[in-house]
Protein backbone atom coordinates (compact mmCIF):
# COMPACT_ATOMS: atom_id res chain seq x y z
CA UNK A 1 0.00 0.00 0.00
CA UNK A 2 1.24 3.49 -0.89
CA UNK A 3 0.71 5.86 2.04
CA UNK A 4 1.15 9.62 1.72
CA UNK A 5 1.92 10.81 5.23
CA UNK A 6 1.62 14.23 6.80
CA UNK A 7 3.06 12.87 10.08
CA UNK A 8 5.75 10.30 9.29
CA UNK A 9 6.05 8.99 12.85
CA UNK A 10 2.31 8.44 13.29
CA UNK A 11 1.93 6.82 9.88
CA UNK A 12 4.79 4.44 10.57
CA UNK A 13 3.54 3.59 14.08
CA UNK A 14 0.19 2.56 12.61
CA UNK A 15 1.81 0.38 9.95
CA UNK A 16 4.10 -1.36 12.46
CA UNK A 17 1.16 -2.12 14.76
CA UNK A 18 -0.73 -3.69 11.88
CA UNK A 19 2.21 -5.90 10.87
CA UNK A 20 3.17 -6.92 14.42
CA UNK A 21 6.59 -8.38 13.52
CA UNK A 22 8.62 -10.29 16.09
CA UNK A 23 11.65 -8.11 15.33
CA UNK A 24 11.98 -4.94 13.27
CA UNK A 25 15.29 -4.02 11.66
CA UNK A 26 16.12 -0.69 10.03
CA UNK A 27 18.36 -0.33 6.99
CA UNK A 28 19.77 3.05 6.04
CA UNK A 29 22.96 4.56 4.66
CA UNK A 30 25.36 6.86 6.48
CA UNK A 31 23.60 9.98 5.22
CA UNK A 32 20.01 8.92 5.89
CA UNK A 33 20.98 7.62 9.34
CA UNK A 34 21.95 11.17 10.24
CA UNK A 35 19.39 13.23 8.31
CA UNK A 36 16.29 11.10 7.89
CA UNK A 37 16.14 8.44 10.58
CA UNK A 38 15.37 10.74 13.58
CA UNK A 39 11.93 11.94 12.34
CA UNK A 40 10.72 8.34 11.91
CA UNK A 41 10.95 7.51 15.62
CA UNK A 42 12.42 4.10 14.83
CA UNK A 43 15.44 4.62 17.06
CA UNK A 44 13.14 5.42 20.00
CA UNK A 45 11.51 2.04 19.42
CA UNK A 46 14.88 0.35 19.94
CA UNK A 47 15.00 -1.14 16.45
CA UNK A 48 18.46 -2.41 15.43
CA UNK A 49 19.91 -0.16 12.72
CA UNK A 50 21.98 -1.59 9.86
CA UNK A 51 24.03 1.13 8.18
CA UNK A 52 25.64 0.81 4.75
CA UNK A 53 27.85 3.15 2.71
CA UNK A 54 26.00 5.60 0.44
CA UNK A 55 26.18 5.53 -3.34
CA UNK A 56 25.66 3.15 -6.23
CA UNK A 57 29.20 1.78 -6.03
CA UNK A 58 28.17 -0.08 -2.86
CA UNK A 59 25.11 -1.67 -4.44
CA UNK A 60 26.83 -5.04 -4.68
CA UNK A 61 27.03 -8.56 -3.32
CA UNK A 62 29.40 -7.62 -0.51
CA UNK A 63 26.94 -5.05 0.87
CA UNK A 64 24.06 -7.49 0.49
CA UNK A 65 26.04 -10.09 2.46
CA UNK A 66 26.64 -7.49 5.19
CA UNK A 67 22.88 -6.99 5.52
CA UNK A 68 22.22 -10.75 5.60
CA UNK A 69 24.89 -11.16 8.30
CA UNK A 70 23.39 -8.37 10.42
CA UNK A 71 19.94 -9.96 10.16
CA UNK A 72 21.37 -13.34 11.17
CA UNK A 73 23.31 -11.94 14.13
CA UNK A 74 20.24 -9.95 15.20
CA UNK A 75 18.10 -13.06 15.36
CA UNK A 76 15.80 -12.25 12.45
CA UNK A 77 13.19 -14.89 11.64
CA UNK A 78 10.65 -15.39 8.86
CA UNK A 79 8.29 -13.24 10.96
CA UNK A 80 10.66 -10.27 11.11
CA UNK A 81 10.44 -6.98 9.24
CA UNK A 82 12.98 -4.74 7.49
CA UNK A 83 12.27 -1.02 7.25
CA UNK A 84 14.34 0.63 4.51
CA UNK A 85 14.97 4.33 5.14
CA UNK A 86 16.81 5.83 2.21
CA UNK A 87 17.11 6.36 -1.49
CA UNK A 88 17.06 3.86 -4.32
CA UNK A 89 20.24 2.04 -3.31
CA UNK A 90 18.87 1.38 0.18
CA UNK A 91 15.42 0.30 -1.01
CA UNK A 92 16.89 -1.92 -3.76
CA UNK A 93 19.36 -3.68 -1.45
CA UNK A 94 16.97 -3.80 1.50
CA UNK A 95 14.19 -5.19 -0.64
CA UNK A 96 16.48 -7.84 -2.12
CA UNK A 97 17.77 -8.79 1.32
CA UNK A 98 14.17 -9.21 2.47
CA UNK A 99 13.29 -11.19 -0.66
CA UNK A 100 16.09 -13.69 -0.06
CA UNK A 101 16.60 -13.92 3.71
CA UNK A 102 14.82 -17.02 5.08
CA UNK A 103 13.36 -17.27 1.52
CA UNK A 104 11.48 -14.06 2.01
CA UNK A 105 10.51 -11.75 4.87
CA UNK A 106 8.38 -8.59 4.92
CA UNK A 107 9.65 -5.07 4.44
CA UNK A 108 8.52 -1.45 4.35
CA UNK A 109 10.09 1.26 2.21
CA UNK A 110 10.45 4.81 3.48
CA UNK A 111 11.98 6.61 0.48
CA UNK A 112 13.96 9.71 1.37
CA UNK A 113 14.85 10.97 -2.12
CA UNK A 114 12.52 12.15 -4.86
CA UNK A 115 13.90 9.43 -7.14
CA UNK A 116 13.07 6.71 -4.65
CA UNK A 117 9.62 8.15 -3.97
CA UNK A 118 8.51 8.10 -7.59
CA UNK A 119 10.44 5.06 -8.78
CA UNK A 120 12.76 2.78 -6.83
CA UNK A 121 10.68 2.32 -3.67
CA UNK A 122 7.47 1.33 -5.46
CA UNK A 123 6.69 -1.66 -7.63
CA UNK A 124 8.63 -4.41 -5.86
CA UNK A 125 11.74 -4.49 -8.05
CA UNK A 126 14.76 -5.25 -5.87
CA UNK A 127 18.36 -6.03 -6.68
CA UNK A 128 22.05 -5.27 -6.87
CA UNK A 129 24.59 -4.50 -9.58
CA UNK A 130 26.76 -7.42 -10.66
CA UNK A 131 29.57 -7.88 -13.16
CA UNK A 132 29.54 -4.20 -14.05
CA UNK A 133 25.84 -4.34 -15.05
CA UNK A 134 23.03 -2.36 -13.46
CA UNK A 135 20.52 -4.38 -11.40
CA UNK A 136 21.74 -7.62 -12.94
CA UNK A 137 20.72 -9.77 -9.97
CA UNK A 138 17.46 -9.27 -8.12
CA UNK A 139 13.90 -10.37 -7.48
CA UNK A 140 10.33 -9.13 -7.59
CA UNK A 141 9.24 -8.76 -3.96
CA UNK A 142 6.53 -6.25 -3.09
CA UNK A 143 6.84 -4.16 0.08
CA UNK A 144 4.07 -4.29 2.65
CA UNK A 145 3.87 -0.50 2.50
CA UNK A 146 5.62 2.47 0.93
CA UNK A 147 5.36 5.54 3.17
CA UNK A 148 5.82 8.84 1.33
CA UNK A 149 6.66 11.96 3.33
CA UNK A 150 7.52 15.18 1.47
CA UNK A 151 9.46 16.49 4.48
CA UNK A 152 12.47 14.45 3.37
CA UNK A 153 12.78 16.57 0.21
CA UNK A 154 14.14 19.39 2.37
CA UNK A 155 17.32 17.32 2.85
CA UNK A 156 18.03 17.12 -0.90
CA UNK A 157 20.30 19.26 -3.04
CA UNK A 158 19.37 20.44 -6.54
CA UNK A 159 21.11 17.53 -8.26
CA UNK A 160 19.16 14.91 -6.32
CA UNK A 161 15.88 16.71 -6.99
CA UNK A 162 16.72 16.73 -10.70
CA UNK A 163 17.53 13.03 -10.54
CA UNK A 164 14.05 12.28 -9.25
CA UNK A 165 12.41 14.66 -11.71
CA UNK A 166 13.82 12.60 -14.59
CA UNK A 167 11.67 9.63 -13.60
CA UNK A 168 8.67 11.94 -13.26
CA UNK A 169 9.33 13.20 -16.79
CA UNK A 170 9.43 9.57 -17.90
CA UNK A 171 6.04 8.89 -16.35
CA UNK A 172 4.60 11.88 -18.20
CA UNK A 173 6.04 10.73 -21.53
CA UNK A 174 4.71 7.16 -21.24
CA UNK A 175 1.31 8.15 -19.84
CA UNK A 176 -0.23 8.95 -23.22
CA UNK A 177 -0.70 12.62 -22.36
CA UNK A 178 -1.62 14.73 -25.39
CA UNK A 179 0.61 17.62 -24.25
CA UNK A 180 3.62 15.94 -22.64
CA UNK A 181 6.07 18.81 -23.15
CA UNK A 182 3.74 21.31 -21.48
CA UNK A 183 3.35 18.99 -18.50
CA UNK A 184 7.10 18.49 -18.28
CA UNK A 185 7.64 22.25 -18.32
CA UNK A 186 5.02 22.77 -15.60
CA UNK A 187 6.69 20.11 -13.45
CA UNK A 188 10.11 21.71 -13.88
CA UNK A 189 8.64 25.14 -13.01
CA UNK A 190 7.04 23.81 -9.81
CA UNK A 191 10.38 22.59 -8.49
CA UNK A 192 12.29 25.64 -9.76
CA UNK A 193 9.90 27.92 -7.86
CA UNK A 194 10.07 25.78 -4.72
CA UNK A 195 6.31 25.18 -4.71
CA UNK A 196 4.69 22.21 -2.98
CA UNK A 197 5.10 19.19 -5.28
CA UNK A 198 3.11 16.69 -3.18
CA UNK A 199 0.27 16.37 -5.67
CA UNK A 200 2.67 15.95 -8.60
CA UNK A 201 4.53 13.22 -6.72
CA UNK A 202 1.25 11.41 -6.02
CA UNK A 203 0.25 11.68 -9.68
CA UNK A 204 3.62 10.30 -10.79
CA UNK A 205 3.46 7.39 -8.34
CA UNK A 206 -0.12 6.68 -9.47
CA UNK A 207 1.04 6.21 -13.08
CA UNK A 208 3.60 3.64 -11.97
CA UNK A 209 1.16 1.94 -9.59
CA UNK A 210 -1.40 1.53 -12.36
CA UNK A 211 1.14 -0.08 -14.66
CA UNK A 212 2.57 -2.37 -11.96
CA UNK A 213 -0.90 -3.51 -10.89
CA UNK A 214 -1.64 -4.57 -14.47
CA UNK A 215 1.69 -6.39 -14.91
CA UNK A 216 3.52 -7.08 -11.61
CA UNK A 217 6.36 -9.19 -13.04
CA UNK A 218 7.06 -7.32 -16.27
CA UNK A 219 5.66 -9.72 -18.84
CA UNK A 220 4.23 -6.90 -20.94
CA UNK A 221 3.00 -3.41 -20.04
CA UNK A 222 5.41 -2.89 -17.14
CA UNK A 223 8.24 -2.77 -19.68
CA UNK A 224 6.99 0.74 -20.47
CA UNK A 225 8.65 1.88 -17.24
CA UNK A 226 12.01 1.12 -18.87
CA UNK A 227 11.67 4.03 -21.31
CA UNK A 228 15.04 5.80 -21.37
CA UNK A 229 16.70 3.01 -19.44
CA UNK A 230 18.28 0.91 -22.22
CA UNK A 231 20.63 3.73 -23.18
CA UNK A 232 20.49 5.26 -19.69
CA UNK A 233 21.65 2.14 -17.87
CA UNK A 234 24.48 1.70 -20.39
CA UNK A 235 25.65 5.26 -19.76
CA UNK A 236 25.35 4.77 -16.01
CA UNK A 237 27.33 1.51 -16.12
CA UNK A 238 30.03 3.00 -18.35
CA UNK A 239 30.55 5.99 -16.06
CA UNK A 240 30.65 3.67 -13.04
CA UNK A 241 33.39 1.68 -14.79
CA UNK A 242 35.31 4.92 -15.30
CA UNK A 243 34.91 5.79 -11.61
CA UNK A 244 32.98 8.93 -12.55
CA UNK A 245 29.49 7.87 -11.44
CA UNK A 246 26.43 10.02 -12.06
CA UNK A 247 23.06 10.07 -10.36
CA UNK A 248 20.62 7.60 -11.89
CA UNK A 249 18.17 10.26 -13.05
CA UNK A 250 20.83 12.08 -15.06
CA UNK A 251 21.63 8.88 -16.98
CA UNK A 252 17.92 8.27 -17.54
CA UNK A 253 17.48 11.84 -18.84
CA UNK A 254 20.27 11.30 -21.37
CA UNK A 255 18.82 7.88 -22.18
CA UNK A 256 15.38 9.40 -22.81
CA UNK A 257 16.99 11.95 -25.13
CA UNK A 258 18.42 9.13 -27.25
CA UNK A 259 15.28 7.03 -27.14
CA UNK A 260 13.08 9.99 -28.09
CA UNK A 261 15.31 10.33 -31.15
CA UNK A 262 14.91 6.62 -31.94
CA UNK A 263 11.16 7.04 -31.49
CA UNK A 264 11.22 9.72 -34.18
CA UNK A 265 13.36 7.90 -36.75
CA UNK A 266 12.40 4.23 -36.32
CA UNK A 267 8.68 3.92 -35.48
CA UNK A 268 6.29 3.58 -38.44
CA UNK A 269 4.16 6.41 -37.00
CA UNK A 270 6.91 8.80 -35.99
CA UNK A 271 6.99 10.62 -32.70
CA UNK A 272 6.16 14.24 -33.66
CA UNK A 273 9.17 16.46 -34.24
CA UNK A 274 7.67 19.05 -31.87
CA UNK A 275 7.64 16.55 -29.00
CA UNK A 276 11.20 15.46 -29.81
CA UNK A 277 12.50 19.02 -29.90
CA UNK A 278 10.54 20.30 -26.91
CA UNK A 279 11.29 17.39 -24.59
CA UNK A 280 14.97 17.09 -25.48
CA UNK A 281 15.46 20.87 -25.23
CA UNK A 282 14.13 20.80 -21.66
CA UNK A 283 16.19 17.75 -20.74
CA UNK A 284 19.32 19.39 -22.15
CA UNK A 285 18.70 22.60 -20.19
CA UNK A 286 18.23 20.71 -16.94
CA UNK A 287 20.80 17.92 -17.17
CA UNK A 288 23.54 19.39 -19.33
CA UNK A 289 25.85 17.52 -21.71
CA UNK A 290 26.33 13.78 -21.40
CA UNK A 291 29.98 13.02 -20.50
CA UNK A 292 30.63 10.36 -23.15
CA UNK A 293 32.61 10.52 -26.39
CA UNK A 294 32.41 8.72 -29.72
CA UNK A 295 35.19 6.48 -28.44
CA UNK A 296 32.69 5.09 -25.91
CA UNK A 297 30.11 3.94 -28.47
CA UNK A 298 31.31 0.37 -28.84
CA UNK A 299 31.37 -0.17 -25.07
CA UNK A 300 27.95 1.42 -24.67
CA UNK A 301 26.57 -0.84 -27.40
CA UNK A 302 28.09 -3.91 -25.70
CA UNK A 303 26.45 -2.90 -22.42
CA UNK A 304 23.10 -2.48 -24.19
CA UNK A 305 23.38 -6.02 -25.56
CA UNK A 306 23.32 -7.21 -21.93
CA UNK A 307 20.10 -5.33 -21.13
CA UNK A 308 17.50 -7.53 -19.40
CA UNK A 309 14.78 -6.59 -21.92
CA UNK A 310 16.62 -8.22 -24.79
CA UNK A 311 15.14 -11.40 -26.26
CA UNK A 312 18.35 -12.50 -27.97
CA UNK A 313 22.08 -11.88 -27.72
CA UNK A 314 22.15 -9.87 -30.95
CA UNK A 315 19.17 -7.49 -30.71
CA UNK A 316 18.88 -4.47 -28.42
CA UNK A 317 15.32 -3.87 -27.25
CA UNK A 318 13.87 -0.46 -26.46
CA UNK A 319 10.64 1.07 -25.26
CA UNK A 320 9.77 3.73 -27.83
CA UNK A 321 6.92 6.22 -28.32
CA UNK A 322 4.81 6.64 -31.46
CA UNK A 323 2.85 9.52 -32.97
CA UNK A 324 -0.05 9.00 -30.58
CA UNK A 325 2.29 9.05 -27.55
CA UNK A 326 1.61 5.34 -27.11
CA UNK A 327 4.43 3.07 -25.97
CA UNK A 328 5.96 0.52 -28.32
CA UNK A 329 7.29 -2.36 -26.27
CA UNK A 330 10.15 -4.60 -27.47
CA UNK A 331 11.13 -2.22 -30.26
CA UNK A 332 14.45 -2.79 -31.97
CA UNK A 333 16.94 -0.49 -33.64
CA UNK A 334 19.96 -1.14 -35.79
CA UNK A 335 23.47 -0.58 -34.55
CA UNK A 336 23.73 2.38 -36.92
CA UNK A 337 20.53 3.95 -35.58
CA UNK A 338 21.74 3.47 -31.99
CA UNK A 339 25.02 5.21 -32.82
CA UNK A 340 23.00 8.04 -34.43
CA UNK A 341 21.04 8.33 -31.18
CA UNK A 342 24.30 8.56 -29.23
CA UNK A 343 25.41 11.33 -31.59
CA UNK A 344 22.11 13.10 -30.92
CA UNK A 345 22.66 12.86 -27.15
CA UNK A 346 26.17 14.32 -27.45
CA UNK A 347 24.96 17.20 -29.62
CA UNK A 348 22.42 18.48 -27.10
Amino acid sequence: MIISATDIRQALDERLQDIDADRTFVLCDEHTARLCLPPTGLQARGCPVITIAPGDEGKNLDTLATVWQALTEGGATRHSLVVNVGGGVVTDIGGFAAATFKRGIRYINIPTTLLAMVDAATGGKTGINFGGLKNEVGAFHLPEHVVLWAGFLDTLDKENLLSGMAEMFKHILISGDSQPVARMEALADTFAQGRDATDLIRQSVAIKERIVAADPTEKGLRKALNFGHTIGHAIESLLLEKHTPVLHGYAVAWGMTGELYLSHITTDTQLPIGTLRGATRLLSELYGPCPVSCNDYERLYALMLHDKKNLSATDVRFVLLDAGADVRLDSTASREAIFEALDFIRER
